[in-house]
């Protein structure tokens, strides 16, 4: 009988601030997913879940964690000012990766980086600050253009994922793509918007964002 690992909720330093993630380590899991939500969610976003859940039943673990302190969401509902600060979210989530680095269940496991709008910018730019930690990236409906400066220096594989009615963002994409030295691919799903609620659309970001870090991150156990 499989066993099923159940969430735990864990609290990581990062500068001068707590935040909380939800982990799930399965016993046999060949990598971690680290998720980076985007503008004004958090980590029990339903589609960010379900995105998780299928990476677990892919056997790979996951933590999904807030970005943000619960004044700083406060502040950030009123002024929208931090969630497109993308060095401030890149900082937390290299903290986050450091912890998870250090942290006896995960410190084994290769790292993976599942990035939604804006967070999927800040997901890059950890990816550039931690190139030997860092085994691979995904980008759903992402921003992957706010992190353009540095985009050069991702070595983490990096798959963008896109709707195909996602108009603006296909161009955003586009142009990151032309600035990623590493390997890159653009998927571009038919039919659906930028938050993929078209029936069978988030089913294929998650087989996308399964099959590629499990490509990615099993290579090394």
């Amino acid at each position: 009988m499989k066993t099923v690992a159940e969430e735990r909720l864990v609290r990581m330093a990062a500068g001068s601030a707590e935040l909380e993630g939800s982990l799930c380590v399965p016993e046999t899991a060949a990598g971690i997913v680290l998720f980076a939500h985007g503008s004004g969610s958090s980590r029990h976003s339903p589609r960010n879940r379900y995105v998780a859940q299928a990476l677990r039943e892919g056997g790979l673990a996951t933590l999904l964690m807030d970005l943000l302190t619960i004044t700083e969401e406060r502040e950030d509902a009123l002024t929208a000012r931090l969630r497109f600060d993308i060095t401030f979210l890149a900082g937390r989530l290299v903290g986050a990766i450091d912890w998870l680095a250090r942290y006896p269940v995960t410190s084994r496991l290769r790292i993976g980086l599942f990035g939604a709008s804006t967070g999927a910018g800040a997901a890059l730019v950890a990816a550039a600050e931690r190139p030997e930690t860092v085994g691979a990236v995904v980008s759903r409906g992402g921003r992957p253009d706010l992190a353009l400066p540095v985009l050069e220096r991702v070595h983490a594989p990096t798959l963008l994922i896109v709707g195909g009615l996602d108009y603006p963002v296909i161009g955003m994409n586009r142009e990151a793509l032309d600035h990623l030295q590493a390997e890159r691919r653009l998927d571009i799903v038919p039919g659906a918007t930028h938050l993929f609620e078209e029936p069978g659309t988030l089913e294929e970001v998650a087989r996308l964002a399964r099959d590629w870090f499990t490509r990615h991150l099993t290579i090394y156990t």
